[in-house]
């Protein structure tokens, strides 16, 4: 027979009514494995255009940052600006969790930036740009912080779709056809046994039939 069936499948009735139920069972997972794929896709493109849009923003800030640290230092020396960078301390609170996208636990960070009370370094001898490159740097910390973390949530979306892209084709090109062969493998058999049933019964009614229309005749024959 055409196909591979499944292994130790017996030919009866009841294996025929097992198969046709997880038939069906296999048919919805598959739907439910393609919904859940679609769900996955559109969070991953969503996630792809936050992440274009976050690397595009960060980029900028930085940028922005290095001219004004580049000002800076045009201004007050290399030397007086790194005694004054020096001093500049962490404000950073990052606050990481995870949230749950169809199945999928996908990670989470936000940096949560303290106010400043005043600069660290003296305001003598430092210059204004540096004030605007360390307000600069603090949001492009907070910018790298959330790519950072929507990118590991994209390499888990990518995951979680690889996984579930190859189920999905072990039911459509392996596990739903074996079914289906397998019914129709026992649907012939038991066709067949029916065949075989019914000209059964056909010969030994025959049989049957002649033996009883011989029954008047023997005793003439014995006489």
């Amino acid at each position: 027979m055409p196909g591979e069936i499944i292994s130790g499948a017996a030919p009866t009735r009841m294996q025929l009514i097992a198969l046709r139920k997880r038939h069906r069972i296999a048919e919805r997972g598959g739907d439910l494995l393609r919904e859940k794929l679609d769900a996955l896709m559109i969070e991953f493109f969503q996630f792809a255009r936050e992440i274009s849009a976050l690397r595009q923003r960060t980029q900028d800030i930085l940028a922005q940052t290095y001219r004004r640290f580049a000002e800076a230092e045009m201004l007050m020396g290399f030397e007086r600006l790194t005694e004054a960078s020096l001093t500049v301390q962490d404000r950073f609170d990052v606050e990481a969790s995870t949230r749950n996208v169809i199945g999928v636990s996908i990670p989470h960070a936000s940096v949560k930036v303290r106010p400043l009370e005043g600069y660290p370094y003296s305001m003598l001898g430092t210059s204004s740009k540096l004030d605007e490159a360390v307000g600069l740097m603090s949001e492009a910390v907070k910018n790298m912080v959330e790519l950072s973390a929507a990118e590991a949530a994209i390499r888990r979306l990518a995951e979680a779709i690889a996984a579930t892209k190859r189920r999905v084709n072990s039911l459509e090109y392996i596990v739903i056809p074996r079914i289906e062969n397998t019914i129709r493998y026992i649907e012939m058999s038991l066709q067949e046994r029916e065949r075989e049933d019914f000209f059964r019964l056909k010969r030994i009614k025959k049989r049957l039939e002649q033996e009883e229309a011989m029954q008047p005749v023997a005793p003439l024959l014995t006489a």
